[in-house]
């Protein structure tokens, strides 16, 4: 058994079941060593940004962590925006990075580079494997720091020597233990108390991962207190549907944060931190809340605000929330897609138990009105912000939880950036259900030129925020990464591929030209 062999068998005892690869020379050992331990699946993604993007959404929904085997420190580099995009949705993602041979480091070969330093701002946790009778303890210690909490991402960079050498008397790895998060019992008195006095100025923001008993929890604490209660712009994931509590989200726009906490003397956080703006304008400012308003943080940055809910709502007395009916979805008359029109469709047929990937950005307003209406579902959001993470995503939840259909709602210029997400989603036959909202345009940033004052901009700004010149087929795109395809203009286009489409099986992509 040489080194690769006894990290994939510790990585498999500690619970590991999937890699999503694009391995390299350096991680041939591993390559290998998984076909010697066959129980953790191993799935090629054609470009490292589609193996970390499918390992965070495989976290979101499984819970835990899957392998990513990436390739040096450029092929980790390719990967890196995702890698932002969980550690900001706290997503565990294990990162097995094969570096040159330890001997072979001071020759400064073309492809060595500091992996350390690119690796430390996207990962909480960073191990340089220190010989082969530790890559089994350190493997596990990687998975614990993935775990956490608060979980995160972690990165193992492992000398090709120690996976090619046999261990000695290698040290025996232990199981990683996952601990129960810290509750502050004096910051959810200390809420309880503002909530009962002041409930028109104290607020409560809840983020992470939002399953049905953090949203009941909530709901709970607004019906005790008529307080205002908001969740993330972007959250990591969260229940909706099938009658489940509904919360404003912060507004993406500094001004209408701004406004909507105007008011506030204090703000009870759970989750997730104090709300900032996305980016800075001139005359604007970082903080949303008003200056004088004071932060009470519930928990720690946990995936799962639940306990920290429940803790308050009892401080409370509050009483369980009963399910409530969801409201009809309208009919839609029969025309041109538009943005209200699309929503109102793809939610009319969502499945039970769906799992939408919400990388839709300027198209998924309708979809966002008409969700809380649809059968329950799950939603994966675009929480850091990097563009690239939507099909990705759906790849990873899609093999997390292969029971369940995913639903991936994605905007086309974004889409291009991990297009090759279509051919793994084919190669693993996958039930994922693609409707890309063909605008043909960059769309927030034709609003954001707006915002800057070019209401009319000049030949080059239109050419940096326009895709229709030539317009992206996506159809033939998607065929040739074995995907089926087909495109809808019309309402009645769509609802009919919808409605044939979940009595199937396997990927399908459904280009939604969007006027």
């Amino acid at each position: 058994m040489n080194g690769a062999v006894h990290a994939l068998t510790a990585a498999r005892d500690a619970g590991i079941e999937v890699c999503f690869a694009n391995p390299g020379t350096t991680e041939m050992e591993f390559v290998s060593g998984l076909d010697e331990v066959r129980s953790i699946r191993s799935v090629l993604c054609l470009f490292e940004g589609v193996a970390t993007g499918a390992a965070d959404g495989y976290g979101r929904i499984a819970e835990k962590p899957a392998l990513t085997l990436l390739h040096l420190g450029p092929g980790f580099a390719n990967g890196i925006a995702n890698l932002h995009n969980a550690r900001r949705a706290r997503s565990p993602v294990v990162n097995v990075i094969g570096d040159h041979a330890s001997w072979h480091l001071p020759a400064d070969a073309p492809l060595t580079s500091d992996i350390e330093a690119l690796a430390s701002p996207v990962s909480q946790f960073v191990r340089r494997v220190r010989g082969v009778d530790f890559i089994a303890e350190d493997m596990v210690a990687a998975i614990a720091g993935a775990m956490g909490p608060p979980p995160g991402v972690a990165t193992l960079i492992v000398p090709q020597d120690a996976a090619w050498e046999a261990p000695g008397t290698s040290t025996e790895p232990r199981s990683p233990i996952s601990e129960e998060p810290e509750i502050s019992a004096g910051a959810i008195e200390r809420t309880a108390t503002l909530l009962r006095e002041e409930p028109d100025r104290t607020g409560l923001l809840v983020g992470g991962s939002l399953g049905p008993a953090s949203l009941e929890a909530a709901a709970a604490i607004r019906a005790a207190t008529n307080c205002r209660v908001w969740c993330d712009t972007f959250s990591t994931r969260i229940a909706q549907g099938g009658g489940l509590p509904s919360f404003d989200a912060v507004p993406y726009f500094p001004e209408q944060a701004v406004e909507a906490f105007a008011g506030l003397s204090t703000l009870a956080i759970a989750g997730t931190r104090p709300p900032v703006a996305f980016f800075g304008y001139p005359g604007g400012q970082s903080d949303l809340l008003p200056d004088t308003c004071a932060r009470i943080p519930l928990s720690g940055l946990q995936a799962d605000p639940g306990p920290s809910l429940a803790a308050l709502a009892a401080a409370l007395d509050a009483p369980p929330m009963k399910p409530r009916s969801s409201a009809s979805i309208p009919d839609v008359p029969d025309g041109p897609l538009d943005v209200m029109t699309l929503g109102a469709v793809i939610a009319a047929h969502q499945p039970e138990g769906a799992i939408v990937v919400n990388e839709s950005a300027t198209s998924g307003m309708g979809w966002a009105a008409h969700a809380p209406n649809a059968p329950r579902h799950d939603v994966l959001n675009l929480t850091g912000g990097a563009i690239g993470q939507g099909l990705p995503n759906a790849l990873g939840a899609a093999l997390a939880a292969p029971d369940r259909r995913v639903l991936a709602i994605q905007a086309d210029g974004s889409g291009m950036y991990t297009l090759q997400s279509l051919w793994t989603m084919a190669r693993e036959n996958l039930d994922v259900t693609v409707i890309v909202c063909a605008n043909r345009a960059y769309r927030i940033l034709q609003f954001e030129l707006a915002r800057a004052g070019n209401v009319e901009p000049g030949p080059a700004a239109r050419a940096l925020t326009d895709l229709s010149h030539p317009e992206l087929d996506w159809v033939h795109l998607a065929r040739g990464m074995a995907v089926p395809a087909c495109r809808a203009n019309t309402t009645s286009e769509l609802s009919s591929l919808l409605r044939h489409r979940f009595e199937e099986s396997g990927p399908l992509l459904v280009e939604a030209v969007v006027s």
